[in-house]
């Protein structure tokens, strides 16, 4: 599957938010948005005045991009989300955050959701006892998430639980240290979801 493997610091840039895609540097003043706050290229600082459609296609590209889907995949995310009850967006945002690379993401064993994303590829995390090798499997409530006993030396996954302070662990979520297991104690709800997202323009993108 094809995935972006360019600079992500310019990705930040390009939607004009911080979407942590780079773990600590984003906490730094090396930080790419916060030395050039504008989008990447020749006729970066120049922009004029976006479209409608322009403003959704922009807000779709971020909340893709934060959780580092493909087109397909967050396409089939979307379809998912307008099948069920309630609202689509919150919905859909729901659905990402129950991904298992980004419960990892945020129960701090990795600094970012590609780096958490590569640690469930690698087989390092059991589900409720079960080796678990899928980024997107959906957690439910009660769902438990265990480091694998042979990955528990890790450096850069002792390092990210060290430096778990610098972002607060959502409500939804319960991590125990001493045993390296996260706990699903409920599904997230819109509230639990922080960053500066404007869903309904996403419905309205895929409703065109």
């Amino acid at each position: 599957m094809a995935r972006y493997t360019g600079a992500v610091c310019r990705l930040c840039r390009r939607e004009g938010t911080k979407l942590f895609l780079k773990g600590d540097r984003c906490f730094s003043e090396k930080c790419g948005i916060e030395r050039r706050a504008y989008p990447p290229g020749q006729h970066g600082q120049g922009r004029g005045r976006t479209s409608d459609y322009g403003l959704q296609l922009r807000e779709k590209q971020k909340v893709k991009r934060m959780y580092g889907l493909a087109e397909s995949q967050f396409r089939g995310t979307m379809d998912a989300a307008s099948h069920m009850r309630g609202r689509a967006g919150e919905n859909l945002l729901v659905l990402l955050e129950r991904r298992l690379d980004n419960v990892v993401f945020r129960l701090g064993f990795a600094t970012s959701r590609a780096e958490a994303r590569q640690l469930v590829r690698h087989g390092h995390f059991r589900v409720d006892g079960r080796r678990t090798d899928v980024p997107s499997f959906r957690v439910k409530t009660g769902t438990r998430i265990t480091l694998d006993p042979g990955s528990r030396e890790i450096t850069r996954i002792t390092e990210a639980l060290e430096a778990l302070e610098r972002r607060s662990l959502p409500g939804w979520l319960e991590l125990e240290k001493e045993t390296f297991t996260g706990t699903v104690k409920a599904l997230p709800t819109r509230e639990d979801i922080t960053m500066p997202i404007q869903e309904q323009l996403i419905v309205e993108l895929y409703s065109r």
